[in-house]
């Protein structure tokens, strides 16, 4: 864990319910962790058989917990740590798309919102049929106008929201 309240982990029972829902399909793909926080999401799809992960927090603690947690489970091989603002990473153009991207900030500040516009501004960064999961609170819910991602699904969790978005193919 990382000391503080800088980061939001995902409760067990939510991960769990999450890979149910994306099933084997996890398998081979390559993954965003946005605003990583300890890189539980991250690590769960490796441990499921992605086939990389970039994990981005900007938190110098939250990344060394990424380190540690990715040199426990020995799946260090399939991942790439980097300490970098999203935001300014989001607003360069990708070197490659992935499959899912998961994006989790601190809550309230709207950051999952502007995370959301910043990957539909530039969608190289999601693959057409690829997904944009966001983990919030339902109270920050709110309707954003998107040109090439579609909400498709959500799901609640007591006071945790997953959003799923897909970038139509071509």
């Amino acid at each position: 864990m990382v000391p503080g309240d800088s980061t939001r982990p995902i409760l067990d029972r939510i991960k769990e319910n999450l890979f149910n829902i994306l099933g084997p399909w996890v398998s081979g793909t390559r993954w965003l962790d946005l605003f990583a926080g300890t890189g539980q999401v991250g690590i769960e799809a490796l441990s499921r058989g992605a086939e990389h992960v970039l994990f981005t927090e900007i938190d110098r603690q939250a990344i060394d917990v990424i380190n540690h947690n990715l040199e426990l489970t020995g799946l260090q091989a399939g991942a790439e740590v980097r300490r970098e603002d999203a935001f300014r990473m989001l607003a360069r153009e990708p070197d490659e798309g992935f499959e899912v991207i998961f994006i989790a900030p601190p809550q309230y500040k709207g950051l999952w919102k502007k995370a959301l516009e910043a990957i539909d501004a530039q969608p190289e960064w999601v693959y057409p049929d690829g997904l944009v999961i966001v983990q919030i609170d339902p109270k920050e819910w709110e309707e954003v106008s998107l040109d090439h991602l579609e909400l498709f699904d959500e799901r609640r969790y007591g006071k945790t929201l997953l959003l799923f978005y897909e970038r139509p193919g071509g």
